[in-house]
């Protein structure tokens, strides 16, 4: 060791003249380096200095080489002989060089480790390039998948100085998985995959300057190797490199298979387990799954729509997200499905198919997969997913699509079974239903309403409509239908000679079926064929003991149909109950229509004569009073006008005059109670006539005396109702009146007019309720008699008016009253008389 003492600036100065790589390490850390060993390294100075040593070798040289400076710094004796190691350099070639060491004193009292370094120039290249091989060779080991492995072999081959490319064969030609064209030569790389063996080509050259060198494994491929020493004599290097390669393609793809295979066996098991829950999934839900497990972005089922039917599309998933518009989807989902029933293990697209999808997906989409489903031998159904287009599926993908889509239609027969279950016990049920209703009403219109809407569920159809016939006309009426058309088909009679399906299900006694109306060409009433929009008609007939009751006609108005014997059975069944409890119905009917017309007929003929008896006093009271009322109004207005009284003159003159106004009223409502009337029957606007009414109400009873509010409120789509309007007018004014003069102190009126159904048929209801003091509920039932008043000025005549022309509307009229709060009086008129002419 030298006895010198050297600064930093004068170990710098001493290392820097020397040619080859020269450095001073410190505690194992660089402390000085020259500008050779920097070139070396192909780094510059501050990402040197400062660093341990050992970053600057090779890993297989660090362990030897760190033992060896512990024993250098230790003072241990070492061998004299020449040490050689690797030294990486930044652009990734490895060079060999000679190390000497020797020991220099620092004047900071420490030692350094001079290091000076003889590179080998006269190392053959041909060996250089053998070692960068086996390097890459053992470098294969640590890659787990096929990309890895040729990876590994590419960027070995580039660091030892070639250009490279790999072909595959594709079955047709080779390609390079570079994505660029082919090379001009490339009928050599077939040369080699025919030969096994490789093929040199430069043939415009004096030497080669590539070689093909087929590479064994799992697909079919070829290395392309391009550099300046590539010679038949080098051959047997690459081709055992080339079949390392291989063998390390082969080795990937069998951890991919087994690593796959048991990612496959655990995702069939987990969707078993999906499939498996208590409450089956739905379709859309296992597609979903299905997805996630293909790393797809859509999946799509398409089933048959019976057993000889095409192909309907029935559920998808990822569709919207993947930007498809909705118009869209039918087209995209059935690229595939038409071509995969014809394949019995599943398909994938072609370059056709894959076009489609990106044009109709906006390049969203481009790959996809497909297996078709079966059921006890026979196709059901189709089941595909689809990707992006740079991410195709393979026949790993379809082998599990097709064990998926085995469970898929296990999951669908328990749906369809669970279906069934649900749907016998709902039949069940409504079966159980209508059974309560029917033997618990007595009334023909509401037994027909409950059995319409009941045979719509029961039956799965749009509409159902029920006609009763008519005996002495020979026709069918309409009775009875679902909510939609019920009011309309009221009004509908069919001749029982006509061609339609109803009357030949009445004429034959036997069910009648049309399953495709528009293919059929008759057998049906047009006109309610193209109102209705029906697609398909099933007429079934109502006897009860040999006799015709009427028909049930159900429809499908959302498509083509035919209907199950089943089906139909089920239909016949619950026609019978209904049939005869319609008998049933007619009977309890006809006799309490008995018992009532002849109380109605009592009733009318007390009626009657109380009122002939009233009519005539009435009329000769109305004599006797109005001929000296009409000379008391004269004296009054003469006086008036004579005596232009004022003070106490005047206030009796007014007194006079109020009171002989009081008796002409008194006079006036005894004659319009008494007086008989045929009301004249039109279809009014109901809004309008209540609010001439009210504003007239307003006026008479003081409403503008007083802060009096008034609202209306008439149900929306009401229709024209049928009334005498002057009599209506003339009740509802009556009613108002009394509501404003019982709110002395002022409040409101509210009028509400709405459809309801009551006592078995749609009426009109009007409910007029202030906020007054209300009725005694002693008295409630008391207001409607005649000369009955709790006013003192009353007459005790309107009300009585009032229910007498409700009467003859064939309506009604109720009250309800809770002292301190109000009363309502509630009018009920039919909606569906005929009009009447004067």
């Amino acid at each position: 060791m030298s006895t010198r003492h050297y600064s930093e600036a004068s170990l710098r100065a001493f290392i820097e003249p020397f040619a080859n790589p020269v450095l001073a390490v410190v505690d194992g850390r660089v402390f000085a380096a020259n500008d050779a060993y920097l070139a070396l390294l192909g780094l510059p100075r501050e990402r040197v200095e400062g660093r341990s040593i050992m970053d600057f070798v090779q890993p297989e040289d660090r362990s030897r080489l760190v033992e060896r400076y512990r024993l250098l710094e230790s003072g241990v004796p070492m061998e004299a002989a020449t040490q050689l190691y690797q030294v990486p350099s930044a652009d990734g070639v490895t060079r060999e060089v000679a190390l000497y060491a020797s020991h220099l004193s620092l004047e900071s009292g420490g030692r350094a480790l001079l290091l000076n370094l003889l590179p080998m120039v006269d190392r053959p290249t041909e060996l250089s390039v053998a070692e960068r091989l086996v390097e890459t060779s053992a470098g294969l080991v640590s890659a787990h998948s096929e990309d890895a492995v040729r990876r590994v072999a590419l960027k070995g081959l580039e660091a030892a100085g070639f250009r490279v490319r790999l072909l595959r064969w594709d079955g047709m030609r080779l390609h390079a998985l570079d994505g660029g064209p082919p090379p001009v030569d490339v009928y050599l790389g077939l040369e080699a995959l025919s030969d096994g063996r490789p093929v040199f080509g430069g043939a415009e050259r004096a030497s080669p300057t590539h070689v093909y060198l087929p590479v064994g494994g799992p697909q079919v491929e070829v290395l392309r190797v391009e550099g300046p020493w590539v010679a038949p004599r080098h051959g047997s290097v690459l081709t055992l490199f080339a079949k390392v390669v291989g063998a390390a393609l082969t080795d990937a793809r069998v951890q991919a298979d087994s690593t796959r295979s048991r990612w496959e066996v655990g995702a069939v098991a987990e969707m078993a387990r999906f499939v498996a829950r208590p409450i089956p999934p739905t379709p859309e839900d296992f597609l979903s799954r299905v997805s996630e497990l293909l790393l797809a972005e859509a999946a799509v089922l398409h089933l048959t729509s019976g057993e000889e039917g095409p192909l309907e599309l029935t559920a998808h998933f990822g569709l919207a997200e993947s930007g498809v518009s909705p118009g869209a989807v039918d087209r995209l989902s059935r690229v595939m499905g038409a071509s995969v029933p014809d394949a019995l293990d599943g398909d994938l697209t072609t370059e056709a198919q894959a076009a489609v999808l990106r044009e109709v997906s906006g390049g969203a989409l481009g790959s996809g997969a497909a297996v078709r489903l079966a059921r006890g031998g026979e196709v059901c159904g189709v089941l595909q997913v689809l990707r992006a287009p740079d991410r195709p599926f393979d026949a790993r993908d379809v082998r599990l699509l097709g064990t998926l889509s085995e469970l898929l239609v296990t999951l669908l027969e328990q749906r369809r079974l669970r279906s069934e279950s649900g749907r016998q016990l709902t039949e069940t049920r409504l079966l159980l239903d209508l059974a309560r209703t029917t033997s618990g009403v007595l009334e023909t219109s509401s037994i027909l309403d409950v059995a319409s809407d009941f045979l719509v569920h029961l039956l799965d159809v749009s509409n159902c409509y029920i006609m009763l016939y008519d005996e002495s006309a020979k026709v069918l009426r309409g009775a009875a239908a679902s909510a939609a058309h019920r009011d309309f088909f009221r009004t509908v009679v069919l001749s029982l000679s006509s061609d339609s399906v109803a009357a030949r299900a009445a004429r034959e006694r036997r069910p009648v079926a049309i399953e495709d109306v528009e293919a059929s060409g008759g057998g049906f009433n047009p006109q309610l064929v193209q109102r209705f929009g029906e697609k398909a008609l099933l007429a079934l007939p109502l006897t009860s003991r040999e006799e015709l009751i009427g028909v049930v006609l159900v429809d499908d108005t959302r498509r083509t149909r035919g209907f199950s014997p089943q089906l139909v059975e089920l239909a016949e069944a619950t026609c019978g109950q209904l049939a005869l409890s319609i008998a049933n119905a007619r009977l309890y009917e006809s006799l309490w229509a008995s018992y009532a017309e002849l109380a109605a007929t009592r009733a009318e003929m007390v009626k009657r004569e109380r009122l002939a008896a009233l009519g005539e006093l009435s009329a000769i009271v109305a004599h006797e009073v109005r001929n000296p009322l009409g000379v008391i109004f004269n004296a009054v207005a003469s006086l008036r006008r004579l005596l232009e009284p004022a003070g106490d003159a005047g206030m009796l003159l007014d007194i006079l005059g109020e009171e002989s106004d009081r008796l002409n009223r008194i006079v006036g409502d005894l004659l319009d109670y008494t007086r008989p009337r045929n009301p004249v029957l039109q279809h009014e606007d109901l809004g309008r006539v209540l609010q001439d009414s009210l504003e007239a109400a307003r006026v008479q009873g003081g409403g503008t005396d007083r802060p009096v509010q008034i609202d209306s409120e008439v149900e929306p789509g009401l229709p024209p109702v049928p009334m005498d309007r002057r009599l209506i007018r003339q009740a509802l004014v009556n009613v108002a009146v009394n509501a404003i003069q019982s709110m002395p102190q002022g409040g409101r009126v509210q009028v509400r007019a709405r459809r309801e159904a009551h006592g078995g048929r749609e009426q009109l209801r009007i409910d007029v309720a202030d906020q007054g003091l209300g009725i005694p509920a002693e008295l409630l039932h008391r207001v409607f008699e005649p000369f009955f008043t709790t006013k003192a000025q009353g007459t005790g005549l309107g009300l009585a008016v009032v229910k007498r022309i409700l009467e003859e509307h064939r309506g009604e009229i109720a009250v309800d009253s809770v002292p301190g709060r109000g009363t309502t009086f509630t009018f009920r008129l039919p909606l569906s008389q005929p009009p009447s002419f004067p």
